[in-house]
């Protein structure tokens, strides 16, 4: 008999475990796969359809945007979380490229359990997937070309197809393109972050601009404070216009009037003194994070300089941004040096509600490094769904200001397949199988496109394979139909880190040969 024969087995794990092997992975890894791709394919492209989104709070929002959507989702299913931290990657990194991602993640998976099922192995697999990577990374450095004017118009423009703010794209691509070149010229670089919005809450989208400054909702303490100041000098303090309090509890003896009137006198001075120290600096604008000390208001008023309050660090420091002035932290520290310049401050009482209605505006500032975008609608939802295209078209454009574009509509994917193809019928072994499939996954791309547009896909795929690669760029129209692709560019990256972060996820999935739940699912 053998040395544990007899012997009860060890249990390893709870009896509620459950252990996933062999093909029943994979399946599983489909699953997730199918699920966002069937979710997300028809929001992809300039012809892509809208979700509503009904959240577990009971407000909704209508978008097809790929990062807003995984956002919003409860996911449980450990594959499927895999694929939304890739989206979130995707997002922080770009920006854009979202729903590319997660089409080529879940078409790269679909392929290879199509080969799995016929004896591939996982590693063979990857290893073709890494090859065809490879070459796919090749033809996007031959494709890659230097940005010019049109071509980073071309991008902004390019980001905002399929969206909302689609309607008023000839309004909002060249005002992206000049709020991008403007803070460029006076920062050195260009971030969408460095771009506001603003929503009025009247009018259409149309009705959209371009501020040289900052728009904000701030409660104005007074109505005979001073309006539409003109070559306004701007000071910005990070803290309270008031006299400091006391960090401890104290208790003052008083014994008989004249030491009242002594300290009246002196806390009457110590305000004078603050009031003094803004007025000699010469500002006629002040704003502040902190309170604004009534008694100082007023003597602020009189000498024809606006006062204004509770602005938080994001607003402050946009302020002082757009006006080139410096953050000082106690009005007594206030100097003629530290004074920004705006062409026109000027404030507007909004209607008595619950909420700040007020609006401060900050603008014609001479050399900005921080601009708004003052975005028109009415429609609450409506708006927030147009400044999160304008934030995509932001992000891409910013990119591109620094980078080289790629040719879109997918053209570069359907290029991509090509050089993938090309590479694969020099490859020997069964990596070759790997690197087809590779290619048709790129091919998932402009077949979405083109279904989308109304298109058969299977067809327009069959056109572009027919395509030579030493042609002009060819992808597929808003209609569906192939086309040599002229004014659709992408920034380098939101390709390029797109491939990479849709073929590393699914290989890392591929490599998992069991899943093991402690919850028995």
């Amino acid at each position: 008999m053998g040395e544990g024969a007899g012997r009860p087995k060890v249990a390893i794990s709870p009896e509620s475990t459950k252990v996933t092997s062999g093909t029943e992975v994979q399946e599983k890894l489909i699953v997730a796969a199918r699920v966002f791709s069937d979710l997300l394919k028809p929001t992809y492209g300039p012809r892509g359809l809208d979700k509503m989104l009904y959240k577990t709070d009971g407000s909704t929002a209508v978008t097809n945007d790929g990062a807003k959507i995984v956002a919003e989702l409860l996911v449980k299913h450990p594959a499927a979380k895999m694929m939304v931290s890739m989206a979130e990657s995707q997002e922080e990194d770009c920006g854009d490229g979202v729903t590319t991602t997660m089409l080529l993640c879940g078409s790269l998976l679909i392929e290879a359990n199509s080969l799995l099922r016929k004896g591939l192995h996982p590693l063979t697999l990857v290893e073709g997937y890494a090859i065809a990577l490879e070459a796919s990374r090749l033809q996007i450095q031959s494709d890659a070309k230097a940005t010019n004017q049109d071509q980073l118009l071309a991008v902004a423009e390019t980001a905002l197809r399929g969206k909302v703010a689609e309607t008023a794209i000839s309004n909002f691509s060249p005002m992206i393109v000049e709020a991008l070149s403007t803070v460029y010229e006076n920062r050195g670089e260009a971030r969408a972050e460095h771009v506001s919005m603003f929503k009025t809450g009247t009018g259409g989208i149309r009705d959209s601009g371009l501020v040289r400054g900052i728009i904000l909702r701030r409660r104005v303490q007074m109505d005979d404070l001073p309006n539409d100041i003109h070559e306004a000098r701007v000071a910005c303090l990070d803290g309270d216009i008031k006299i400091r309090e006391m960090t401890r509890d104290a208790e003052l003896k008083i014994t008989n009037a004249g030491e009242l009137d002594s300290f009246i006198e002196a806390e009457r001075e110590r305000k004078e003194a603050i009031f003094h120290s803004i007025s000699h600096s010469g500002a006629d604008v002040i704003l502040c994070s902190g309170e604004v000390d009534r008694d100082i208001l007023h003597l602020l008023s009189d000498s024809g300089i606006l006062a204004v309050g509770e602005l938080d660090s994001s607003e402050l420091r946009n302020a002082s941004d757009a006006t080139g002035s410096r953050i000082v932290e106690t009005p007594l520290d206030i100097e003629e040096t530290d004074i920004g310049v705006a062409g026109k401050v000027s404030w507007e009482r909004g209607q008595d509600s619950d909420v700040v209605e007020d609006v401060l505006r900050i603008e014609d500032c001479p050399a900005p490094s921080v601009v708004t975008i003052e975005v028109g609608g009415a429609g609450e939802t409506g708006t927030d769904e147009v400044i999160r295209g304008l934030y995509d078209s932001l992000r891409a454009a910013s990119l591109a200001l620094d980078e080289e574009v790629l040719p879109g509509a997918g053209s570069i994917h359907s290029r991509m397949a090509h050089a993938v193809r090309a590479a694969s019928e020099k490859q020997g072994g069964r990596e070759r199988l790997a690197m087809e499939a590779f290619s048709r996954a790129l091919e998932t791309i402009p077949a979405a496109l083109a279904e989308n547009g109304g298109g058969d896909p299977l067809d327009r795929v069959l056109e572009l394979r027919a395509s030579s690669l030493g042609e002009s760029p060819v992808g597929i129209s808003q209609e569906g139909k192939t086309w040599r692709v002229v004014g659709v560019w992408h920034p380098r990256s939101v390709i390029e880190n797109s491939l990479e972060s849709a073929t590393e996820t699914a290989t890392g999935m591929l490599r998992i040969d069991q899943v093991i739940s402690a919850r028995g699912e």
